[in-house]
C-alpha cells in the first residue's frame, strides 16, 4: 500500500506523466502480461482508479495520436490500444471521457477493417452487464448503430452478433435495436440473415421477455426464406421456443400465450413443395411438439390439446403429414411384397418404379435414388433386415417396437470405419418417416379415455384453454383422420363402446365423425364384437333415415363396408324410405334422397331397377319439373346455405341422386344416361329455372346451375357416359366457369381442378380453364393459372413416371389440351363475328391464359408440336357442324389466332414436329384428301393488333417489308398494396411472366365499387388525384371510351357488373355516377376487356329480359378488367409516374463513412 500512496503522489504532484511512465502502467492491462502477472495489473488498476483526474489528459493524448494522427511510434504499445480501451473502460468509464469521441471518428473510417475493429470493441463496451455507455454517450451509440447498414460484410455480421448480449443485458435497448435488426432481416448475405435469427433466438430462451413480438415477427418471417440454412435456422429456433414456454410452461401462461402461434406457423410450413421443408416439419413435431419419448399417457395428452388448438390450416397440414407417412409406409410394403416374388423383367420394373416413388419422399432426390437402390439391394441379401423393416410398417406395430426397430436396422448398416456415412444417413431419414412413433392401440386408448373425460366433463380442458365442445369435436376429428391411418388400432371393445356413446350425442359434427370411424376401422366387429354389432345396427339405421345428410351418407357406407348382410340392411333402409317420398314436404326430404343414391351406387345390382321407377315417378316428375314454392324475390345471385329454401336443397340433392344411380350401373343399357343428360342441359339452358315459371329465385337458380354443371362433370369421370356427352353438352357444362354468380364459378373451379388432378376427368376439361382468362376477378384468374401449373406438371410427371403411360398420350399429354381448346373457344357464345377485332382479343386472351403455361418449357420441341396441331385442325372440318361454312370459318380463325401467339412467344416452333399429332374425331373430321387450307383468316392488320394492342403503323420509307422484332406491349403497372406486400412468391398471378403482365395495366389507375354478383349494380367511383398528368394520353382514352360506347348488343343477354367480395344485391340504378362523363356502351362486355379498350359505366343491356342463348349468364367485366379510365373527373397519371410509385422500395445498404 505504501508503494501504490508513493506512486499516487507522484502521478498526482508531479508536472505531468511521461509516455514511459504511462506505458509502465499501461503494460500491465495488456491481456499478455494481465495473465502472467495479476498483482501488477491488479495494482495497475487502483492506480488508475486513484488518479483519474490527472491521469485522463495523458491517457487522452496518447489515444489522440495513435488514433487520430495515426502516430504509432509514439509506443510500443500502440498495436494494443483497443485492448488498452477495453481494460481501462472497465476500470473506470471516466478515464476514456475524451477517447470516446475518437472512436467516434474511427467508426466512420475509410477502411473496413478498421471500422470492423472498432465495432468490435464497441461492441463489448455496450454490451457489458453493468455498462451504461449507451444512455451517456448517445452519439456514439448511434454511430455504432449506424454500422449495422455497413457496405462491408464483416461489419454488419459483427453488428448483428453483438445484439444477442445487448438484448440480455440491456433490454431497454431493444426498442432500438428491433428497426436494424429487421433491416438486417432482409440482408443480401445469407450469413447475416441467419446470424439475426439466431441473435432474437438466444435471447428469447434466456428471457422470452428480452424480445419484443415484432423481433419474433422477423423469425417468422425468415421461415420462408430461400436458403434452407436460413430457414431451417428459423424453424428449430421457433421450435425451441415452443417447447420451452408452451409445452414445458417455463414462463407462465403469459410467456406461453405469447408464443402459442408457433404451431401454427411450423405445421403451414408442410406446404411448402420443398421435401426439406417436409422433413423437417415432421422432425419438429415427433421432437418438439408432440415428443415421441414421452410416456403414452403424457404424449397423447399433448397431442389430443395441440389438435384442438390448432388452426384450419395447420390442422390440414397435420392430417396431410400423416397421410404422406402412411402413403410411404405403404410403398415400402409393396417394395417388400415384390421382394417376395420370383425375379422377372416385370418384377424389376415394378421394383424400380417403387424405388424412384421412395426417393421423392427424401432429401436430394438425386443422391437418394443411388441410396434407395443400395439400400434395396441390402434387403434383398439380408433376410433378417427384411423382417425387421416388416416389422416396422407392420399395422400392429407398437411405439416400443418401432423403437427398437430403427436402432437395430441402424445398427446393421452402420460402419464403425466411416464416421459420417450418408447412405446411412438417408436410412434413417426413411425410418423417421415410416416409423409408428406417435399412434399405437395403446395411444388410441388413451386418447379414447380423454375424449371420454370430456364428455364427463372431468377433463383439463378449460386449464389448456379449450372449451369442452371444442375438445370433444377436435379429438374426434382426430380419432377420425388417424382411423384412415392406423384403422388396425382401434380395434377393442372400449374403442367402440366410447364412439357409441358419441353416436348417442345430440352434436351433429361429433356422430358424423363417429361413423366414419367405425367405416373406416370396424371390419372386424361382426366376427370379434358381436355386442358392439347388435348395438350399432339399429343407430345405424336410424341415421341413415332421420340422420343430417352427412351422416345418412356416412352410415350407409358404414354398413355397406363391415356387414356381411349388407344387401338385407340396405333394403330394410331403401324400400320404408322409397315408399314415404312426399314432394309436398320438401325439408324431409333431403336425408332420404342421400341415403337412397348411396345405397343406389353401392349396390346397383340389387337396387338399380327399382330405383328407374322413382326416378323416372318421383325425382324427375314430382321433384325436378315442378316448383312447389315462390323464392324471395331479393335479387341476390347467392345465399348462405342456411337461408336455402328447403325445396331447392331437395332438387339439388335429386340431380346427385341421379348421377350416383348412373354411376353405379356403369352402363347405359336402358338410354338412362342420356335422358340425364338432357335434362342437366336444359337445366343449364334455363339457367336453373326448369319450369321457366320465373317463381325461382336467382340465388336458387344459382345452386341449380352449380349442380347441374357439376353433375355432367361427374359423370364424364366415368368412361361408358363420357363417351355419350355430346360436344354441346361439354360446352353447355364448361361455360358453368363464366357463370354471372361468383360463388358457382369458384365451387365449379376447385371441383374441376379436383377431378383433373386426381387424372379422374378426361383431358379436355382441362381446356375449360382457358375460359378463365374471361374472369373479371383477378383471384379467380390466379386460381385457375394455379391449377393448370399443378395439372399439367402432374400429367407430365406422371408421363415420366409410368412407362406404360405412353400408350395413353392422346389422354394424359398436356399439350393434347389445344385442339379441345380451339374447338371450345370456336363455339362460345361471344365469338359471333369471325373479324371483331374484340371478339378476337377475347379469343387471343383465352388462348394465352393457357398456352403461357404449356409453353413455360419446350420440352420434345412442344411448341413445334402445338404448332402443328392448330395446322392440322385448319386441314379438318368442325365435326358438330360439319357443313355450316360460318362455323368452319370461326374455327379456322381461332386456329390462326393460335398460331399467331405461338409464333410470337417462341422462336423454336419453326423446327419439325417430332411426330404428327392426332385429333380427337369427336370433334374433328378426318381430313379431305389433297385439301389445302393456307388461307389466312386474320388481317395483317388484325394480327399486328391483336399482338400490340395497336393498329399497324402507316409504312414509311422500307419499314413495311421490315419483319417485327418484338410484340410492343404497353409499360406495365405493377399492383401496390397487398399484391406487393410479400417477397414471398405464394401465386404467380401476383407476379406474372412478361406474357401476362399487359393485362392488369392501368387498372389500378381509378378505382371502383361494384357489388359481386348485383343484376344491375351501382358503380362508385372514388379517383385519386394525381400530380402528373399526360394530356394526350388522357385525350386517347376519353376518344376510345367515346368509341366503345357506340358498340350495339349482339345478343339479348343479361350481363352483369362483378367484383369479388361484396354483397350479392340486385338494385336499380338510379345514379349518376359522372354527368360530365362520355355516353356509357350499351353493352358491358363479358369477362376481361382488351387491353386497349377503355372501360365505360356499365348500363343495363336494352334486351335485358330475354333469355339466353346458351343456357347461363356470363360474369362480366369488373375494375380489375384492363378496360382503361372512368374519364368523367378522372386523369390518367403517366404510365411511368404510377409504375415508379407502386414498385416496392428497394433495400438499401446505408455507406456511411
Amino acid at each position: 500500500m505504501h508503494m501504490l500512496d508513493l506512486m499516487s503522489s507522484i502521478i498526482m504532484e508531479g508536472d505531468g506523466v511521461t509516455q514511459e511512465l504511462l506505458d509502465s502502467i499501461l503494460i500491465n492491462l495488456i491481456p499478455a502480461h494481465k495473465n502472467l502477472n495479476k498483482q501488477s495489473f491488479d495494482l495497475a488498476k487502483v492506480l488508475l482508479k486513484r488518479t483519474v483526474q490527472t491521469i485522463e489528459a495523458c491517457i487522452a493524448n496518447f489515444f489522440n495520436q495513435v488514433l487520430v494522427l495515426g502516430r504509432s511510434s509514439v509506443s510500443d504499445l500502440s498495436e494494443h490500444v483497443f485492448d488498452l480501451i477495453q481494460e481501462l473502460f472497465a476500470i473506470d468509464p471516466h478515464l476514456l471521457l475524451s477517447v470516446m469521441p475518437q472512436l467516434e471518428f474511427k467508426l466512420k473510417s475509410n477502411d473496413g477493417e478498421e471500422r470492423l475493429a472498432v465495432v468490435r470493441l464497441l461492441a463489448k463496451l455496450f454490451g457489458s452487464k453493468d455498462s451504461d455507455l449507451a444512455t451517456q454517450n448517445r452519439p456514439l451509440w448511434q454511430c455504432f448503430l449506424g454500422r449495422f447498414n455497413d457496405i462491408h460484410v464483416p461489419v454488419r455480421l459483427e453488428s448483428v452478433k453483438f445484439a444477442s448480449h445487448c438484448l440480455m443485458n440491456h433490454p431497454d435497448l431493444a426498442k432500438d435495436l428491433t428497426e436494424y435488426l429487421k433491416v438486417r432481416s432482409h440482408d443480401p448475405e445469407e450469413a447475416i440473415r441467419h446470424d439475426v435469427i439466431v441473435t432474437i433466438i438466444t435471447a428469447a430462451k434466456r428471457d422470452l421477455a428480452l424480445v419484443n413480438d415484432q423481433l419474433l415477427g422477423f423469425v417468422r418471417e425468415r421461415t420462408l426464406d430461400k436458403r434452407w440454412r436460413v430457414r431451417k435456422e428459423a424453424m428449430m429456433g421457433l421450435a425451441q421456443l415452443y417447447k420451452k414456454y408452451c409445452l414445458h410452461g417455463e414462463a407462465g401462461k403469459e410467456a406461453a400465450e405469447k408464443v402459442s402461434w408457433i404451431k401454427d406457423k411450423l405445421l403451414h410450413i408442410y406446404y411448402q413443395n420443398s421435401i426439406d421443408d417436409k422433413l423437417l416439419v415432421e422432425k419438429i413435431f415427433a421432437q418438439y411438439l408432440v415428443p415421441h419419448n414421452l410416456e403414452t399417457e403424457e404424449r397423447m395428452k399433448c397431442l389430443y390439446y395441440l389438435y384442438a388448438s390448432l388452426d384450419p390450416n395447420a390442422v390440414k397440414a397435420l392430417n396431410e403429414m400423416w397421410k404422406c407417412q402412411n402413403m410411404l409406409r405403404s410403398h415400402v410394403r409393396e417394395l417388400l411384397d415384390l421382394h417376395k416374388q420370383p425375379t422377372s423383367e416385370a418384377n424389376c420394373s415394378a421394383m424400380f418404379g417403387k424405388l424412384m416413388t421412395i426417393a421423392k419422399n427424401l432429401p436430394d432426390p438425386g443422391k437418394a435414388q443411388d441410396f434407395v437402390k443400395k439400400f434395396n439391394q441390402v434387403l434383398g441379401d439380408d433376410e433378417k433386415l427384411r423382417s425387421q423393416l416388416e416389422l416396422l410398417i407392420s399395422p400392429t406395430c407398437s411405439c416400443k417396437q418401432a423403437d427398437v426397430c430403427v436402432r437395430e436396422i441402424a445398427r446393421k448398416l452402420a460402419n464403425p470405419k466411416q464416421p459420417t456415412n450418408p447412405f446411412l444417413e438417408m436410412v434413417k431419414f426413411l425410418l423417421e418417416r415410416i416409423a409408428p412413433v406417435h399412434i399405437d392401440s395403446e395411444a388410441i386408448s388413451a386418447l379414447v379415455k380423454l375424449m371420454n373425460k370430456s364428455i364427463e366433463g372431468t377433463a383439463d380442458d378449460e386449464e389448456e384453454g379449450v372449451s369442452p365442445d371444442t375438445a370433444i369435436r377436435s379429438g374426434l376429428e382426430l380419432l377420425k383422420v388417424l382411423s384412415f391411418t392406423h384403422p388396425t388400432s382401434f380395434h377393442s371393445a372400449e374403442t367402440y363402446e366410447s364412439l357409441l356413446q358419441c353416436l348417442r350425442m345430440e352434436d351433429d359434427k361429433v356422430a358424423e365423425a363417429a361413423i366414419q370411424i367405425f367405416r373406416n376401422t370396424g371390419h372386424k366387429i361382426e366376427t370379434d364384437l358381436p355386442q358392439i354389432r347388435s348395438t350399432l345396427i339399429p343407430i345405424l339405421h336410424q341415421k341413415a333415415k332421420r340422420g343430417t345428410p352427412h351422416q345418412a351418407k356416412q352410415a350407409v357406407h358404414c354398413i355397406h363396408a363391415i356387414f356381411t348382410n349388407k344387401e338385407v340392411q340396405l333394403a330394410q333402409i331403401f324400400e320404408p324410405l322409397s315408399r314415404s317420398l312426399n314432394a309436398d314436404v320438401p325439408e324431409q326430404l333431403i336425408t332420404p334422397l342421400v341415403s337412397l343414391g348411396h345405397i343406389s351406387m353401392l349396390a346397383p345390382d340389387q337396387f338399380a331397377s327399382p330405383m328407374k321407377s322413382v326416378v323416372a315417378n318421383f325425382i324427375v316428375k314430382d321433384l325436378l319439373m315442378n316448383d312447389r314454392s315462390t323464392g324471395e324475390k331479393n335479387g341476390k345471385l347467392w345465399s348462405p346455405d342456411e337461408e336455402v329454401s328447403p325445396e331447392v336443397l331437395a332438387k339439388v340433392q335429386a340431380i346427385k341422386l341421379l348421377v350416383r344411380w348412373l354411376l353405379g350401373m356403369k352402363n347405359n343399357q336402358s338410354k338412362s344416361a342420356n335422358s340425364t343428360l338432357r335434362l342437366l342441359s336444359a337445366m343449364l339452358v334455363s339457367e336453373g329455372d326448369l319450369t321457366e315459371q320465373k317463381r325461382i329465385s336467382k340465388s336458387d337458380m344459382s345452386r341449380l346451375r352449380l349442380a347441374a354443371g357439376s353433375a355432367i362433370m361427374k359423370l364424364a369421370q366415368e368412361p361408358c357416359y363420357h363417351e355419350i356427352i355430346t360436344p354441346e353438352q361439354f360446352q353447355l357444362c364448361a361455360l358453368v366457369i363464366n357463370d354471372e354468380c361468383y360463388q358457382v364459378r369458384q365451387i365449379f373451379a376447385q371441383k374441376l381442378h379436383k377431378a383433373l388432378v386426381k387424372l379422374l376427368l378426361p383431358l379436355e376439361y382441362m381446356a375449360i380453364f382457358a375460359l378463365c382468362a374471361k374472369d373479371p376477378v383477378k383471384e379467380r384468374r390466379a386460381h385457375a393459372r394455379q391449377c393448370l401449373l399443378k395439372n399439367i406438371s402432374i400429367r407430365r410427371e406422371y408421363i415420366k413416371q409410368n412407362p406404360m403411360a405412353t400408350e395413353k398420350l392422346l389422354s394424359l399429354l398436356p399439350e393434347y389440351v389445344v385442339p379441345y381448346m380451339i374447338h371450345l373457344l370456336a363455339h362460345d357464345p361471344d365469338f359471333t363475328r369471325s373479324q371483331d377485332v374484340d371478339q378476337l382479343r377475347d379469343i387471343k386472351e383465352c388462348l394465352w391464359f393457357m398456352l403461357e403455361v404449356l409453353m413455360t418449357k419446350n420440352e420434345n420441341n412442344s411448341h413445334a408440336f402445338m404448332k402443328k396441331m392448330a395446322e392440322n385442325i385448319k386441314l379438318t372440318k368442325d365435326a358438330q357442324s360439319p357443313d355450316e361454312s360460318k362455323t368452319n370459318e370461326k374455327l379456322y380463325t381461332v386456329c390462326d389466332v393460335a398460331l399467331c401467339v405461338i409464333n410470337s412467344k417462341s422462336a423454336l416452333c419453326n423446327a419439325d414436329s417430332p411426330k404428327d399429332p392426332v385429333l380427337p374425331m369427336k370433334f374433328f373430321t378426318q381430313p379431305e384428301k389433297d385439301f389445302c387450307n393456307d388461307k389466312s383468316y386474320i388481317s395483317e392488320e388484325t394480327r399486328v393488333l391483336l399482338l400490340t394492342g395497336k393498329p399497324k403503323p402507316a409504312g414509311v420509307l422500307g419499314a413495311v417489308n421490315k419483319p417485327l422484332s418484338a410484340t410492343g406491349r404497353k409499360p406495365y403497372v405493377r399492383s401496390t398494396g397487398a399484391e406487393t406486400g410479400s417477397n414471398i412468391n405464394v401465386n404467380s398471378e401476383l407476379n406474372p411472366s412478361t406474357g401476362n403482365r399487359s393485362r392488369e395495366q392501368s387498372s389500378e389507375a381509378a378505382e371502383t365499387g361494384v357489388s359481386e354478383n348485383e343484376e344491375n349494380p351501382v358503380r362508385i367511383i372514388s379517383v385519386t388525384p394525381v400530380k402528373n398528368i399526360d394530356p394526350v394520353k388522357n385525350k386517347e382514352i376519353n376518344s376510345d371510351q367515346a368509341a366503345q360506347g357506340n358498340i350495339s348488343s349482339d345478343r339479348g343477354k343479361k350481363r352483369t357488373v362483378t367484383a369479388a367480395g361484396a354483397e350479392n344485391i340486385q338494385q336499380k340504378t338510379d345514379e349518376k355516377v359522372d354527368e360530365s362523363g362520355p355516353p356509357a356502351p350499351s353493352k358491358p362486355r363479358r369477362g376481361r376487356r382488351p387491353k386497349s379498350e377503355s372501360q365505360g359505366n356499365a348500363t343495363k343491356n336494352d334486351d335485358i329480359n330475354k333469355p339466353l342463348s346458351k343456357g347461363r349468364k356470363r360474369a362480366a367485366v369488373s375494375q380489375e378488367s384492363p378496360g382503361g379510365l372512368e374519364t368523367g373527373n378522372a386523369k390518367a397519371p403517366k404510365l411511368q409516374d404510377v409504375a415508379k410509385k407502386a414498385a416496392p422500395a428497394e433495400r438499401q445498404i446505408d455507406l456511411q463513412r
